[in-house]
């Protein structure tokens, strides 16, 4: 089951916004840009956009880039319900994130979720 489409970012210019404006928060395997929307009475108030970019330093193989970023929209969809509306997310997949699993990626997207204050954690 894939994220939902009012979910996923998807145009290229919505990435570059968020790269040359985005805030950026580091981890082990992961990096993170965010960016506020701008409440438009016409866009879904709820609708927090994620995407995902991986390079080919973390494997050659498309098979298993893929699987990464089906483990870490899966992880962005368990935490979508404490997730702030209105934001524009990209998850950056650094080259050493070959060797995790789902848990790792699911606790690293909370903390950096916690740390760009997406999530308010306790």
């Amino acid at each position: 089951m894939g994220l939902p489409s009012r979910h996923r970012l998807k145009k290229r210019s919505d990435f570059q916004t968020v790269y040359q404006q985005g805030i950026r928060r580091y981890s082990r395997h992961l990096i993170i840009k965010a960016l506020p929307m701008v409440s438009d009475p016409l866009v879904d108030p709820a609708s927090t956009k994620l995407g995902v970019s991986i390079s080919r330093k973390v494997s050659k193989k498309a098979v298993v880039r893929n699987r990464i970023k089906r483990q870490i929209k899966s992880a962005f969809r368990s935490l979508l319900p404490d997730i702030s509306p209105n934001w524009l997310i990209v998850i950056i997949v650094k080259s050493d994130a070959g060797e995790c699993n789902y848990e790792h990626f699911l606790r690293e997207l909370k903390e950096l979720l916690i740390k760009t204050e997406i999530i308010y954690g306790n």
